[in-house]
């Protein structure tokens, strides 16, 4: 593996860069660019600053509706929500908005230009059940309304997916460490390596603590596996546990021989997600002959279209309409994969298979705790009103653990209603307690 492999792909602008593609915007009346950003960022007006260099006004603008700008900027996909939206992309030249984003994100870290003036801890107290993008939302949205917000992290580091699950080429974790920072600056307290649903952490166990309410967005722990014959032999590895154990190798948390997969070894990624894309493009970074195995056909893929694009520029194979029929194995290892094929069945030799068709969430949380109600495949149900909350008073879910894994600036997008629906609930639990209080004083005097 060469040192260098896992060096980001796409690279930032320069100051220069970023002003001259931000005075290319049109500041159109009708902005579809917002239109297209799933959290409505005001993306002309940050823009406009930029161009004028105005950088910590253009920072504050993000905030209005971002907590994690610099990583939004980098996985998000623009080419089918605020870029694919620019006017500009009739004549092929979009605006960049997620690398002037990021840049603006980077610069506000890099020169330390805004720091908000907050509001005192007193509205209430929160508990965020993970660090991922949900729960960084929900906290740093309630952080700055007012609320105590403490986030329980199982892992030793806050970050979840963004941290464990994207590769560094794509989001270097200096750059996640950098935003996590910023929420704690907020006034957000980390509590890491504690699992919520283990070691007597529950959900009870925290609202006998003091919290007012929870928030539950541990995402969707638990991968996949394939119904066919040969899915226990070894060599078949869920994705998302490769993925996993790279980020831990490349930040020097475990050793090599940790990493499923050695270096030579012919590879194939079945799915045709992100998920598979960042399997696949990590797997040939790590030395190996890679094929992606999808059941439909190319532009029906679910990945980022530049994501795929960087695959086949990297040398990563595509078998389109093949499914597969069973895994063959020689002495409990795969040695092969039976597949159903547009030419008809084919056995072609692998080394090792990655698994990336999707995940579900884990029940650790909803097992150790009554009264939250989940459907047919294990997603939380929630009400809408208060937005977001569970069957269970005052225990709130969003992200992944809700809906189906989406990507993270949809997560963010849910977690943003959820935070207000959380804010609305406390507001009246204590205005309710208020009056009792109230009532209770108002017949002690009358008594006396």
């Amino acid at each position: 593996m060469d040192n260098d492999s896992f060096q980001v792909v796409q690279k930032p602008f320069t100051t220069d860069e970023a002003i001259k593609e931000a005075k290319r915007c049109l500041h159109c009346k009708k902005p579809t660019c917002v239109t297209g950003c799933p959290i409505g960022n005001s993306i002309p007006d940050f823009i406009h600053q930029l161009s004028m260099g105005n950088m910590g006004e253009a920072m504050s603008i993000i905030n209005e509706k971002s907590n994690l700008p610099a990583i939004c900027g980098r996985v998000c996909p623009h080419d089918r929500q605020c870029q694919g939206h620019c006017i500009l992309n009739k004549k092929g030249t979009p605006i960049q908005i997620g690398k002037l984003e990021s840049f603006i994100a980077d610069f506000d870290t890099k020169m330390k230009l805004t720091r908000e003036r907050l509001p005192q801890k007193t509205r209430g107290k929160v508990a965020v059940i993970g660090s991922g993008p949900a729960g960084l939302t929900v906290a740093g949205d309630l952080a700055r309304e007012g609320f105590a917000v403490t986030i329980f992290e199982g892992q030793n580091e806050a970050g979840g997916v963004l941290m464990y699950g994207i590769p560094e080429y794509r989001l270097p974790k200096d750059v996640v460490r950098a935003e996590i920072k910023k929420i704690e600056e907020l006034g957000v307290n980390f509590v890491v390596n504690t699992m919520v649903g283990r070691n007597n952490v529950t959900i009870d166990s925290i609202f006998q603590a003091g919290f007012d309410a929870i928030f539950i967005g541990s995402g969707t722990a638990l991968p996949k596996d394939m119904d066919v014959p040969g899915a226990d032999l070894r060599g078949v590895t869920q994705s998302v546990y490769f993925l996993h154990q790279v980020n831990s190798f490349n930040v020097g948390a475990i050793g090599r021989e940790r990493v499923p997969l050695v270096d030579g070894e012919k590879v194939a990624v079945i799915g045709g997600g992100n998920v598979a894309m960042d399997a696949a493009r990590t797997a040939i970074r790590m030395g190996s002959d890679v094929t992606v195995i999808y059941r439909r056909k190319q532009e029906d893929m679910p990945a980022i279209k530049a994501e795929y694009d960087e695959a086949v520029n990297e040398g990563v194979h595509f078998f389109w309409e093949s499914s597969t029929i069973d895994f063959v194995g020689e002495d409990g290892h795969l040695k092969a994969i039976h597949l159903n094929t547009p030419d008809g069945e084919q056995t072609l030799p692998f080394d090792r298979v990655f698994l990336a068709i999707g995940s579900r969430p884990a029940d650790r949380i909803v097992s150790t705790t009554d009264g939250i109600e989940t459907d047919e495949k294990g997603y939380v149900i929630v009400n809408e009103r208060p937005l977001g909350m569970t069957s269970r008073r005052g225990v709130f879910a969003g992200g992944d653990v809700v809906h189906r894994p989406q990507t993270v600036v949809l997560a963010m997008k849910a977690a943003k209603e959820v935070a207000a629906g959380i804010a609305q609930y406390v507001d009246a639990v204590k205005l309710l307690d208020a009056v009792e209080e109230d009532e209770n004083r108002k017949n002690q005097t009358e008594e006396n």
